[in-house]
């Protein structure tokens, strides 16, 4: 699924870390849209293979493998996004990551057009993650050849893809 904003050219516009290598620097700057509605964050797989969700001002401090910066966050030390509503006007088709420990992430695209707040609901209630991160949401798209879903939009950025060992 897709994984992290992105320009035009299709270039993440926050971190992004690679094999260890970081190929864009943390986005900190304030700015229109949902990447900026603070705080946003990042998504982290640690050299040691632990995985986190953090607030992009931290993010520096990870020795990670593999980064992808978004936003906003869903959810931040298990409390709601503080701009959220229960359930507010603004649905979409959205994707998110969220973490309930070390050893366990959850990438979750919803079915159905749904409001941020009730997205952020399902991590923190439904899969206990005390942090989240939205992904995206006009342009979610999920290729899952096991569940037989391959969505239409193409013209994707970062992306995350989860092989079996």
């Amino acid at each position: 699924m897709n994984a992290g904003m992105y320009d035009e050219d299709g270039m993440p516009i926050g971190l992004h870390v690679e094999n260890g290598r970081v190929r864009h620097r943390a986005n900190l700057r304030d700015g229109p849209g949902n990447f900026h509605l603070k705080p946003n964050g990042v998504f982290a797989v640690g050299r040691d293979g632990r995985v986190a969700v953090v607030r992009s001002e931290v993010a520096g401090d990870l020795d990670a493998l593999w980064a992808t910066q978004s936003g906003p966050m869903l959810v931040v030390d298990g409390a709601l996004h503080p701009a959220f509503q229960p359930d507010g006007e603004s649905r979409m088709i959205r994707n998110g990551v969220g973490v309930s420990d070390a050893g366990t992430a959850w990438f979750v695209i919803s079915d159905e057009a749904v409001s941020f707040g009730r997205f952020a609901r399902l991590f923190r209630d439904g899969l206990r993650c005390a942090n989240a991160l939205f992904l995206d949401g006009s342009v979610s798209s999920l290729w899952d050849p096991g569940a037989g879903r391959r969505d239409s939009y193409s013209s994707l950025g970062p992306m995350v893809a989860v092989f079996e060992r």
